[in-house]
């Protein structure tokens, strides 16, 4: 697979999306994009392997770390374990999907493919820093996931779409309990998310470079996953109750 990095293709791909951390009306058309792919196509399948293998391990990653989170807020740990029992739901449905196609999923290379953001968020649980855990998995993670989900549906199979579309209206519930936490907690935990910050959302950067070649197989564009992504992300930090100076900053991490 190609690796694209660099900081100046990052900037020049992600500015748009920069410049909208200071223009709250941006708003983004969900409409179809032209032409489907050969869902029998072997090189199709083959890409499917990685990405459908993607979904399934993020799944399973957001369970555990629900799971994690919920033992380090034992007064809400009945609402966290149901959200990680959602994201099982979600890992059931996208191993359908795969089956539907005739795909075996490529699991080894999806755990690679995280094991950055699982060990930073396990070394953040070790050390009982909530923020961190919540930025890495209700925020990154979650925005992650739903921005990506948005462009496939466009593209996907039928299966596979009403499966998804199902999906991403959980995630937003995700996305928001780690929102509210955040907000509520933003005058004690406000540098400690900036440091996480800085540490995980490269990581983002550096994945979507990883899936380029296989999301175009897929017909998902590289640029519009990244403009999706960085819009979740800048409409979260903003819910957290972040101003336009600082959610600039923190969006800057990526490229410093």
């Amino acid at each position: 697979m190609v690796k694209v990095d660099g900081t100046a293709y990052f900037l020049r791909r992600f500015m748009p999306a920069l410049q909208s951390l200071v223009s709250p009306t941006l708003e983004v058309e969900d409409k179809p994009l032209e032409g489907t792919p050969d869902f029998t196509a072997e090189a199709y399948k083959d890409a499917y392997s990685r990405i459908n293998a993607i979904v399934i391990e993020g799944e399973q990653e957001a369970y555990s770390n629900y799971v994690s989170i919920a033992k380090m807020l034992p007064d809400e740990a009945e609402e966290l374990n149901k959200l990680a029992r959602m994201e099982l739901k979600h890992m059931r449905g996208f191993t359908a999907c795969g089956k539907n196609l005739g795909v075996e999923a490529d699991l080894p290379f999806a755990k690679e493919f995280f094991s950055p953001l699982h060990g930073n968020f396990q070394k953040a649980f070790s050390e009982k820093k909530l923020t961190t855990c919540f930025l890495i998995q209700a925020i990154l993670i979650e925005a992650f996931a739903i921005s990506a989900y948005h462009v496939y549906i466009r593209v996907a199979d039928p299966f596979a779409k009403k499966i998804t579309e199902g999906v991403v209206q959980d995630e937003y519930l995700h996305l928001n309990y780690g929102q509210e936490w955040l907000k509520a907690n933003l005058a004690t935990c406000k540098q400690e998310l900036m440091e996480a910050n800085k540490a995980n959302l490269p990581l983002i950067r550096s994945m979507l470079d990883q899936v380029a070649e296989d999301a175009s197989e897929l017909h998902m564009d590289k640029e519009e996953l990244m403009e999706e992504f960085m819009i979740a992300y800048q409409d979260s930090l903003t819910e957290i109750g972040l101003d336009n100076r600082e959610i600039a900053r923190m969006a800057l991490a990526a490229v410093v």
